[in-house]
């Protein structure tokens, strides 16, 4: 590790892998009680679940956004962190504010706008930390070096954080709280946030492949190119159907099929980027969630988003399974794979030794990726006999959802192994072997490494 300040990411790691935990916990909870609805009725309620759920998973990728931006951004500036107190502090108002919102959600407080439950203060208080983070990582940058990579990234979190803005607007019309809601959960996850894992991926193709940095910095280009183009009037997609023009259809479906191309490219770029690669990096685990990342994110953010996302078919399609079935699948490649191949990268950095526990690690990934596709395939023909039986038909949706039930057990089995994946992610990150079953290997040395 060339900079000291780096290990404030270490900290934004391990409180991220904790709420990761959380998450998954709670998913699978979730799950569970679509099998067998009643179970903890009365204590703990399906939607506080929910919201613990899709909360700790919004708030957990967040801190792994910006503990790697304050791991990789010293060694492509060239220089220390501007502020490590600044960062920790950063840090420690999201703690608080993550544990007051789940207090909050525990005792019936909550704003009811899905993935913006948060009070009033707590908003603030994300609103304050990303101020804080902004001027701290962006001052870092412009006294050092200036990449692609520290570009990218910085324009993709400056917007993110500016976006957070429509967070507080609450019309009481209800087509207008949807198009301002929009504006944050599609404008982040299908526009800024593919900017930071474009950067990201960047990086870690960097430092594994060993490929020029010329290179990579063409492909980061053509990737963010496309995925603003597509991404901020793709947002159409979600106006179809509450009350907006209907020239939304027309635009939306047109630019929700280029979304496709950014996500097609970073995975080619990945696996361009292995070939031409002129290294044989220790860290064979990093490597795979690396590809792993770029790949899942084109079948479920691409291939499975494009499914439904033509007006014509979403008319029947929107908010069933189906649904389900592309969110799943789209967060757990494009952001949840890509912290954890930066996880998996940094991790023994920090801890300044050898990448050990891969053979466990790689594990957990085949656990949880295998686990999410069988959950993305299961809620993908569940969805699809829900179309039928209550689109086309017209069978009362509670009627359909008791025909389900084979598949929501199929989908509780699915996230179980999603669950002991990501245990055992944690436990091979954190916990260190005296021998490692496998042998790296010899390693070329790469300019900036």
């Amino acid at each position: 590790m060339k900079y000291q300040s780096q290990k404030v990411a270490y900290a934004y790691f391990l409180v991220a892998m904790a709420l990761f935990a959380v998450q998954v916990l709670g998913g699978l909870l979730a799950g569970w009680i679509y099998v067998s609805p009643n179970t903890l009725a009365e204590i703990l309620p399906f939607n506080v679940i929910r919201m613990i759920h899709t909360n700790a998973l919004i708030v957990w990728l967040l801190l792994g956004f910006f503990g790697a931006a304050y791991y990789l951004v010293p060694e492509e500036s060239g220089r220390e962190i501007f502020s490590v107190r600044l960062a920790y502090l950063q840090l420690a108002i999201l703690v608080v504010g993550t544990l007051g919102a789940v207090a909050s959600y525990l005792v019936g407080i909550h704003g009811g706008r899905e993935f913006l439950e948060q009070p009033l203060w707590v908003k603030f208080g994300i609103l304050v930390a990303a101020v804080i983070f902004l001027v701290n990582i962006s001052l870092t940058v412009l006294a050092g070096r200036k990449t692609a990579i520290t570009n990218i990234l910085l324009m993709g979190l400056w917007l993110m954080s500016l976006l957070w803005i429509f967070a507080f607007i609450n019309p009481s019309n209800l087509s207008l709280d949807k198009l301002y809601w929009w504006m944050v959960v599609h404008l982040w996850v299908e526009a800024t946030w593919e900017l930071v894992m474009a950067a990201i991926l960047g990086y870690l193709m960097l430092k594994l492949t060993g490929v020029d940095r010329e290179v990579i910095e063409k492909w980061l280009y053509v990737i963010v190119a496309t995925a603003l183009f597509s991404g901020i009037l793709g947002t159409g997609h979600h106006f179809y159907w509450i009350g907006a023009p209907g020239y939304w259809q027309w635009i939306g479906s047109i630019f929700s099929t280029f979304e496709v191309i950014p996500f097609f490219a970073m995975m080619s770029f990945a696996f361009v980027m292995v070939w031409k690669g002129r290294r044989n990096h220790p860290n064979k685990a990093a490597l795979l969630w690396s590809l792993g990342a770029s790949t899942v994110a084109f079948f479920g953010a691409g291939v499975w988003g494009f499914l439904h996302t033509l007006h014509g078919v979403n008319f029947y399609t929107h908010g069933t399974q189906i649904t389900a079935a592309h969110g799943h699948l789209a967060f757990y490649g494009a952001y949840v794979a890509l912290n954890l191949a930066v996880f998996t990268y940094a991790m023994p950095v920090l801890k300044n030794r050898a990448p050990y526990n891969q053979v466990l690690n790689m594990a957990a990934f085949w656990l949880m990726t295998g686990g999410m596709a069988f959950m993305t395939f299961v809620l993908t023909f569940a969805g699809t006999i829900q179309t039928h039986m209550q689109r086309i038909v017209g069978d009362y949706y509670m009627e359909v959802q008791d025909q389900l039930g084979l598949f929501y057990l199929m989908r509780f089995g699915a996230g179980a192994s999603v669950v002991i994946g990501a245990l055992l992610f944690i436990y091979s990150v954190l916990v260190v072997r005296r021998h490692e079953i496998v042998a790296p290997g010899p390693v070329n040395a790469v300019a900036g490494e």
